[in-house]
């Protein structure tokens, strides 16, 4: 899921990308208004975070006209407090505002929910898998998947809860097996060529290899814009 990203402050940047990462969304960095216009006007974006002081045009400005031709949901970052300033910005077509310094979490919790609400996060991995967890059972496009051990089970949930998050070895060792497990990265990769056997052609292809890092699920690997 695309998210376009205005913020002149390479920490907050910085802090934005490896969030985002985590979370399985794919950011587009932009430090000034006039090329954030620019971005959301041509880019196709699920999202757009605008800091209200942004150099050349401010990201009020930027919001009011981004929203004279696309419905994008927009969330405005600011160090404004002002109440008045909050209704501004919704006044001028933000659907959410959130003032510095925020809470990474917090805020990663607020695009979530703007997402929902918006309807946008339909447009994701989810609408192609359907998990039961109750049942150990897993739909791809409407096809049921082989029974699956507790592992592997535990791996393709985690796989499809963040779609095109890469998670190194280590971080799947700890996920699926815990922190006290002794084993090394090869059991990982064991695993990973198992559960790509009992996906088959062409689900198994949705775990890629991020080669000298680790993998991650692509369920719309065919669309990589997506």
């Amino acid at each position: 899921m695309k998210i376009l990203v205005a913020e002149d402050d390479q920490s907050v940047c910085d802090m934005l990308q490896f969030f985002l990462h985590r979370e399985g969304y794919s950011p587009t960095f932009v430090h000034d208004g006039r090329t954030a216009l620019q971005e959301a006007e041509t880019g196709t974006y699920q999202l757009v975070i605008l800091d209200w002081m942004l150099p050349g045009l401010d990201g009020l400005s930027v919001c009011r006209q981004v929203r004279q031709t696309s419905d994008v949901p927009i969330l405005l970052l600011t160090a404004r407090t002002a109440e008045t300033d909050q209704i501004r910005g919704l006044d001028w077509g933000a659907d959410d505002y959130v003032t510095k310094p925020f809470s990474p979490l917090a805020l990663m919790a607020r695009i979530k929910a703007l997402l929902r609400r918006s309807g946008r996060q339909e447009s994701d991995s989810h609408k192609r898998v359907r998990v039961d967890k109750e049942t150990r059972e897993i739909w791809f496009d409407g096809e049921k998947i082989p029974r699956l051990t507790p592992k592997e089970f535990a791996l393709l949930c985690l796989f499809i809860d963040y779609p095109r998050r890469v998670f190194t070895r280590e971080e799947l060792l700890e996920r699926i097996w815990g922190f006290d497990f002794y084993g090394d990265e090869r059991t990982v990769d064991a695993l990973i060529k198992r559960l790509r056997r009992k996906l088959k052609e062409p689900y198994g292809d949705w775990i890629q290899t991020e080669w000298g890092i680790g993998y991650k699920f692509m369920p719309d690997k065919e669309n990589p814009h997506v």
